[in-house]
């Protein structure tokens, strides 16, 4: 499986340019993840977190309840923790902080780890394989496990970006839910650069 990390850059394939034709792959994409905050790993200094006790409705001043502040500040960055008392704490930029019986993506529908994704430029419900890990931003090679893993799974554009966190020839990957404490120091926390995707974008 070490064809994974190859990198594969061809002269044609310069940033900025469309993706391609559906079914041909296309090189140089950065790909970023995020996943779902669990609350029972996180401690420190407890917070009130203000927001919508349902998701219909944008920037509720409800007491929503106190949380970790490293939970709250997760939530915030990657969209979605599970509370310990079960329910879900959601976040986006237009809507604020809500509560729910599920994490979210953009458009309200169930996040599917190791599924749902977002690209800038690729139409909604484009299917994405991942053909080549490329390597890490410092040179690296990607874990092993976790190339392996992000290769095998079958992805679909269902969710987007927070504005400005997007751009050009960006990939963001739901994982699920953080497996343990301090989960953006492990492995599956990663950046790859220069990764090679096959892209079947709907007709």
């Amino acid at each position: 499986m070490r064809w994974l990390w190859a990198v594969l850059v061809l002269a044609g394939c310069a940033a900025g340019q469309g993706p391609p034709a559906s079914g041909g792959t296309d090189e140089g994409w950065r790909v970023t993840v995020y996943y779902t905050a669990v609350e029972r790993f996180h401690s420190g200094p407890a917070v009130p977190v203000r927001g919508c006790p349902v998701i219909d409705c944008e920037h509720g001043d409800e007491l929503l309840g106190t949380f970790p502040q490293s939970f709250a500040k997760a939530v915030k960055d990657e969209g979605t923790g599970r509370t310990s008392a079960g329910r879900y704490l959601n976040w986006s930029h237009d809507k604020g902080y809500w509560m729910d019986d599920a994490p979210r993506d953009a458009f309200g529908r169930p996040l599917r780890p190791f599924v749902s994704a977002a690209a800038d430029g690729l139409r909604h419900g484009s299917r994405i394989k991942l053909v080549s890990c490329g390597q890490t931003p410092g040179g690296a090679n990607v874990d092993f496990a976790v190339c392996q893993k992000l290769a095998s799974s079958s992805w679909e554009i269902t969710d987007e970006f927070t504005p400005g966190l997007g751009g050009d020839r960006h990939l963001d990957l739901y994982l699920g839910e953080e497996t343990g404490p301090r989960f953006t120091e492990s492995p599956w926390y990663t950046t790859l650069s220069e990764a090679v995707l096959e892209i079947h974008q709907p007709s």
